[in-house]
């Protein structure tokens, strides 16, 4: 790709992804362009769809917070590095509507992007998961999907506005949801419903 190409490109992803974060996956090409400085053309050129579009950022987005991730597991307790990541995420998710949306499944199948091999999202989350498992930190039940719904749950409570108090209020009722209680054995918890 020549210098300017990839100037473009360069120039085409920051302004999709600052459009995304404040505007959500609904914000027109045309004003990805305009605030690139360039040509839909030029923007069609390097993301032929939307959708394409979509999955550079959040290959990018992802990429990063698969990182941090692994760094969470690095240098801490599996239980800490758990609660940590789940903590980014709603925070990462927070602060960007486009990956509030494509989280929640709005218009994009962030699955198909996210948990791509290259760097797979799902698996960093099953390890962090798995190792605080083993290690007493988190209720031996509790399944990824279940994490994913309890995310996509703390979620849906931005759309009532930006609250960070709220939105740190509902990441602390998910985690001690979460947490494994010291002597209580799997299921102990769980209140038996029956149709009468």
């Amino acid at each position: 790709m020549r210098s300017d190409a990839q100037r473009n490109r360069k120039r085409v992803l920051e302004a999709a992804m600052e459009a995304f974060a404040v505007e959500g996956l609904a914000v027109p090409v045309a004003d990805i362009a305009r605030r690139a400085g360039v040509g839909t053309g030029t923007v069609s050129r390097h993301f032929p769809t939307k959708e394409s579009l979509y999955e550079a950022i959040v290959l990018h987005l992802v990429g990063g917070i698969v990182d941090k991730a692994r760094d969470l597991s690095a240098k801490n307790d599996p239980g800490s590095a758990f609660f940590q990541f789940l903590a980014l995420m709603v925070e990462q998710a927070a602060v960007n509507r486009g990956l509030a949306e494509a989280i929640s499944g709005a218009g994009f199948d962030v699955e198909a992007v996210a948990f791509h091999p290259k760097h797979s999202l799902e698996a960093v989350e099953s390890e962090l998961l798995a190792r605080a498992q083993q290690a007493g930190a988190v209720r031996r039940d509790i399944t990824r999907a279940d994490v994913r719904a309890l995310l996509v749950g703390c979620l849906a409570r931005e759309r009532q506005g930006c609250d960070p108090e709220a939105r740190q209020r509902l990441i602390d009722v998910v985690c001690t949801g979460l947490r494994a209680e010291p002597g209580t054995p799997v299921g102990a918890d769980r209140v038996e419903h029956s149709l009468p």
